[in-house]
């Protein structure tokens, strides 16, 4: 381990550093990093893509500022989950390392804005859904789909732009300062600081979905008791506390698969961490793509517009199907008429 950490000086930017990050040591490791990467990159850019669709297809649905959310998270996933199977398989199971510093950070870079883009879109959401349930009567005032639309793009840009500084000059390389154990080239005070930023957002979330199901639970015990009223504002409510109760569901996903990985890039700050533990967290940066792969199933599962879009389109599929198998006997009994005639 000694000799692959870089120290603070100018060597630690010389080319052949880059073979020391890549801690898969056996055949069996690699197949199984290719296998769990493959796997969750492939159904997680499917069923994503399919999230899109189901939002963008259906004019009652994208024109709700909480599924254009939804669909910025979706969007997040599918260019994270790209970005950082090729990069990742490319490094850790075929050791390409023949790429520049400025490569290198450039997809780092990618791979950061996308998993931003994503905690960030979760943020909007639960900010959405604060929103929604606190101050139900303006709802439709505060939340349009034109503030919608900046908010995603002010979220697009600071994600890109802090994703972006060790390609800028915020690297070990160039301030000749110390190193990540777990990144090349990524100097630890940005690392340091994008892992503040990241629990930020995860703070600002745990906080506004405490608040949303505080509110879900009053929600629930009114409607409970006020069984009688049927009308349009508990049908309202319903939705509310359905929405919630489902994004508290990707909420607790998210936490459960990024505390490794977030647990070990703290703990690499403040201590050297042995190879067993960088292969450690070689295998739970897959759990990323986990998580960016079960949202989409949580949509389909709890909720009824995504759901009932999906059974339109199969719907139409089946048709489309049906349609298309019973042309073959149609045009067949007509030349046999044709040839009897």
């Amino acid at each position: 381990m000694d000799t692959c950490r870089i120290p603070a000086n100018a060597s630690k930017c010389s080319g052949n550093t880059m073979e020391c990050f890549m801690v898969l040591s056996t055949q069996a490791q690699k197949i199984s990093i290719g296998i769990l990467c493959g796997l969750f990159g492939t159904m997680c850019v499917c069923e994503n893509s399919l999230v899109l669709y189901l939002i963008f297809s259906s004019p009652g649905i994208r024109k709700k500022p909480s599924y254009l959310f939804i669909g910025s998270l979706a969007l997040a996933d599918i260019l994270a989950s790209i970005i950082f199977v090729c990069s990742f398989v490319n490094f850790h199971v075929f050791n390409e390392a023949g790429f520049s510093k400025e490569v290198f950070l450039l997809q780092l870079g990618g791979v950061n804005t996308s998993f931003s883009a994503s905690l960030s879109s979760l943020l909007l959401t639960a900010l959405d859904r604060y929103i929604s349930i606190s101050r139900p009567s303006e709802y439709k005032l505060l939340m349009t789909r034109r503030r919608a639309w900046t908010a995603l793009g002010v979220l697009w840009v600071t994600c890109a732009t802090i994703a972006c500084l060790p390609l800028l000059g915020w690297n070990c390389c160039v301030l000749d300062s110390s190193c990540s154990e777990l990144f090349p080239f990524v100097d630890d005070n940005y690392l340091s600081g994008w892992l503040c930023f990241t629990m930020v957002l995860l703070g600002c979330i745990i906080y506004a979905y405490t608040h949303v199901l505080w509110r879900a639970r009053q929600h629930v015990a009114y409607m409970e008791k006020h069984q009688a009223q049927v009308g349009k504002q508990n049908t309202r409510m319903r939705m509310d506390v359905m929405l919630a109760k489902t994004l508290v569901m990707v909420l607790a996903v998210l936490v459960l698969c990024w505390s490794p990985v977030l647990v070990l890039m703290i703990y690499s700050v403040f201590a050297r961490l042995s190879d067993h533990l960088r292969k450690v967290f070689a295998f739970c940066s897959t759990l990323c793509l986990l998580n960016s792969m079960v949202n989409p199933i949580i949509y389909a599962l709890r909720s009824k517009e995504l759901f009932s879009s999906l059974r339109r389109v199969l719907s139409h599929c089946r048709r489309q199907l049906k349609a298309t198998e019973e042309c073959p006997e149609a045009e067949s009994t007509h030349k046999s008429s044709a040839i009897e005639t």
